[in-house]
């Protein structure tokens, strides 16, 4: 055992409702989530923490708190340029820390085919 608090990388855990949501993806989208899933458990802070602390990210990609008055609560990680997110916690523990998703979403970035017919 060593002493202190672990490092990279940090183990990731799903909730039930969002693998659900990450296995209804489209292909294309699921590897643009293990992407994100890539950067978050290599992250020397999962949090971004800092000015510019999101920087390395790739393009299309960041990240920030939930609610700015929680900066140690839930986070979001943007991707597909906004069109996704996904909401997790980070548990800093001496013995096992991880990062729980908590919740993921994405929306097409396809424009309205029309507008809504009027009621007559």
């Amino acid at each position: 055992m060593t002493d202190g608090f672990m490092r990279p990388p940090w183990q990731m855990d799903w909730r039930i409702v969002a693998l659900a949501g990450f296995e209804e993806l489209p292909d294309d989208v699921r590897e643009i989530v293990l992407a994100v899933r890539g950067e978050l458990v290599v992250a020397k802070d999962p949090y971004f923490r800092g000015i510019d602390a999101d920087a390395r990210l790739p393009d299309g990609m960041r990240g920030r708190p939930d609610r700015s008055t929680d900066p140690k609560g839930c986070h979001v990680c943007f991707f597909d340029d906004g069109y996704g997110w996904l909401k997790y916690t980070f548990v800093r523990r001496t013995e096992d820390p991880q990062i729980v998703v908590e919740e993921i979403f994405w929306q097409e970035d396809k424009p309205l085919t029309g507008l809504p017919a009027n009621p007559a």
